[in-house]
């Protein structure tokens, strides 16, 4: 066990793995780039949808059940039945991604929306605020730190599942995983999945850290 982890180290900090198409710096920009636009697209999609739903009340059950069942989808399936349908490109990386964002950010930006007291609503539409100007300005502004917490959460799952690109030939940092698996190097399979743990941990910490500074700038 021991030879084994200093293996990974060496690994880890050799030049040659951190050059070429081939290199770990190569491998972690691909998965950074699938797994933020990814990321991008279901926030797209998801916080329009849970802001809508939260805000009128109408579609809750069919959005947050819909939401639900794209969460249960298995990823690995999906990506295979995509790639088959269309063939040789990164669509079906990315629908399989944005599928398992999606309802993250849905659910949390509704439970956000929800969580407004009627109170402060009501406080809203009595000052002569518009729906929309009570959105923009009452409860999205009050929803945020569940929002954020939704997109912290799509992130993190994005980054950890972003290795099945190389399930279908693609890149990232699942490249490792699969190559190691392949070619029974478990020294290589470890450091992919260490590679990505540690990804996922630095833009959690990261966007813990952002979403702090702007609560403390909000109520300073």
């Amino acid at each position: 066990m021991y030879e084994l982890f200093e293996n990974l180290g060496t690994w880890l900090v050799s030049d040659d793995q951190w050059s070429g198409p081939d290199g770990i710096g190569h491998r972690l920009a691909e998965h950074l780039q699938y797994s933020l636009l990814a990321t991008l697209i279901a926030a797209a999609i998801g916080l329009p949808l849970g802001l809508l739903i939260g805000h009128t009340g109408k579609g809750a059950f069919v959005a947050i059940n819909l939401a639900s069942f794209g969460r249960a989808l298995p990823t690995v399936g999906l990506v295979v039945l995509v790639f088959l349908a269309g063939g040789l490109s990164m669509l079906p990386v990315y629908v399989a991604l944005v599928a398992l964002a999606v309802p993250a950010i849905v659910t949390n930006t509704y439970a956000g929306m929800t969580a407004v007291d009627p109170d402060v609503k009501d406080a809203a539409r009595g000052q002569g605020m518009r729906g929309h100007q009570a959105l923009a300005h009452v409860e999205l502004p009050l929803a945020l730190p569940l929002i954020m917490t939704g997109l912290r959460l799509a992130l993190i799952q994005v980054v950890a599942t972003a290795t099945i690109a190389a399930y279908v030939s693609f890149g990232g940092l699942g490249r490792y995983v699969f190559d190691g698996l392949a070619q029974r190097d478990l020294v290589q399979v470890l450091g992919g999945a260490v590679l990505v743990a540690v990804v996922a941990v630095v833009l959690d910490v990261g966007l813990a850290g952002l979403q702090r500074f702007l609560f403390r700038h909000r109520t300073a």
